[in-house]
């Protein structure tokens, strides 16, 4: 009996290849296209009936083909670095083909576009430079201080700030340790502030944002024509942009072994290479890391370097989270509601204290980061000159009875009562009669609970 699902088998597999987000390409052994993706098409603008049962090599240079490597070396390669036109690059995996007797008989190449990414990266370096230059040309720094940014006076984060700025005055490398959402860069920046080294660039580099694949030419560089696609007058990397300066390294335990190497070189012997180039600069670098990663856990499992460990734990700078610093959050909520405000030219509303104490009582997983997505949220939804506790709640279902403890809760529902009360007599102009209707509750109990709760009328 005939195997149906063989008939399909063809269907099945374009369709898979179809809905893949990446370019595909399928040649045979004489370099002759016998599959091209739409996306294929739309990447590299050239139509499928133009180039099908075609040469590849006629639509572009032997040199981009990586495909055609394939077909001499007969190895696969998995996402090689390539910029087909000054204004994309992508990622380029790509196999042999084999039939059942070992012949080669094609090859295979999956292309992933990454501009996005590129671009995103080059944008955020460029705003944050941009952003520090104008910093200095208004000192800034000078007229409100370093970590002036970052709010609070609890004595965690008091003690934090203290050791950031007595650090800061030294050359010596910092690890940042803290949760994410804690305001790590925010610390980097305001020790770079706080440095002799304040006029200086300050270059941060996002250790899990970058591909793999461009990991060498973000932090080294490359000279002109060191691979297909490379900028005509070469690029600076990060490392010598930052030469004078800081180079800030967020999400350090992100960053693949490989390259761990190559930057415990840099900071051993304070000189990088191009990709391509034959000598080395000399860089004066300042670094600040900053991690959420357990690194001495990642050194016990093999996953990050014992040797750039040390080098990087100089100066351990752990700031804490927001759970271990109460007393800074009503200052945050109400630094978050003006910028809110203002930003969505919308009324300042009050927070009644019920609203403050639900904020209080949450563990903030997320820390201050979640903390202003939450007032933002608050700023945009709700439309009340005076919001409550309940307002909270409907707005962010997270904050929930069991992530208060006890006493948070009792104190969140004896000042629940008391707005309410507060609210009832405002609206009937202090007629105790009329408010306690409105309360639903004899006039013998308002007067107990204005006594109890100090209401003053």
């Amino acid at each position: 009996m005939k195997d149906l699902s063989l008939d399909h088998s063809f269907n099945y597999l374009n369709a898979l290849m179809e809905t893949s987000s990446d370019a595909i390409t399928i040649i045979n052994a004489l370099g002759e296209v016998q599959y091209w993706s739409a996306q294929a098409e739309q990447i590299y603008g050239v139509p499928l009936k133009d180039i099908k049962q075609k040469k590849i090599s006629k639509f572009f240079k032997i040199e981009d083909l990586k495909i055609l490597e394939i077909l001499e070396t007969k190895k696969a390669v998995s996402n090689v670095y390539h910029q087909p036109r000054p204004d994309m690059h992508v990622l380029i995996s790509s196999s042999p083909i084999f039939d059942d007797k070992g012949n080669l008989i094609g090859a295979i190449s999956i292309d992933q576009d990454i501009t996005n990414i590129v671009k995103l990266n080059e944008k955020l370096t460029l705003t944050t430079t941009q952003l520090q230059k104008i910093k200095q040309q208004y000192h800034l720094h000078e007229q409100i201080g370093p970590l002036s940014e970052i709010k609070g006076h609890s004595d965690a984060l008091q003690n934090a700030k203290g050791l950031a700025i007595k650090v800061a005055k030294t050359d010596a490398t910092v690890l940042i340790q803290g949760e994410s959402g804690v305001g790590k860069e925010l610390f980097a920046q305001g020790i770079h502030e706080a440095s002799l080294r304040k006029n200086q660039p300050f270059i941060p580099i996002n250790c899990g944002a970058i591909p793999d694949a461009l990991f060498e030419s973000e932090f080294f560089g490359y000279e002109k024509g060191s691979f297909t696609g490379a900028d005509k007058e070469g690029k600076a990397g990060k490392v010598e942009m930052a030469d004078g300066g800081t180079l800030f390294l967020d999400e350090i335990g992100m960053l693949p072994l490989d390259m761990q190497v190559k930057l415990l070189r840099v900071l051993q012997e304070r000189e990088v290479c191009r990709i391509g180039g034959n000598t080395s600069v000399k860089v004066n670098i300042r670094i600040v890391a900053a991690t959420n990663s357990d690194l001495e856990e990642m050194v016990k499992q093999g996953t990050f370097r014992e040797d750039l460990y040390y080098r990087l734990n100089v100066v351990t700078l752990k700031i804490p989270p927001l759970r271990e610093r109460i007393d800074d959050i009503p200052e945050l909520v109400k630094n978050f509601a003006q910028e809110f405000a203002v930003k969505y030219q919308k009324e300042l509303p009050t927070l009644m204290n019920s609203a403050m104490d639900v904020f209080m009582s949450y563990k903030w997983p997320g820390n201050i980061r979640e903390l202003r997505n939450v007032v933002e949220r608050m700023i945009i939804f709700i439309d009340k000159s005076a919001i409550n506790a309940e307002d909270i709640i409907n707005i962010f279902p997270s904050i929930k009875q069991e992530n208060m403890n006890k006493e948070g809760l009792a104190l969140e529902k004896a000042t629940l009562e008391k707005d309410r009360i507060i609210e009832a007599l405002n609206e009937t102009y202090g007629n105790k009669s009329a408010a306690a209707k409105k309360l639903g509750i004899s006039r013998v109990s308002l007067y107990n609970k204005i006594k109890q709760f100090d209401i003053k009328v």
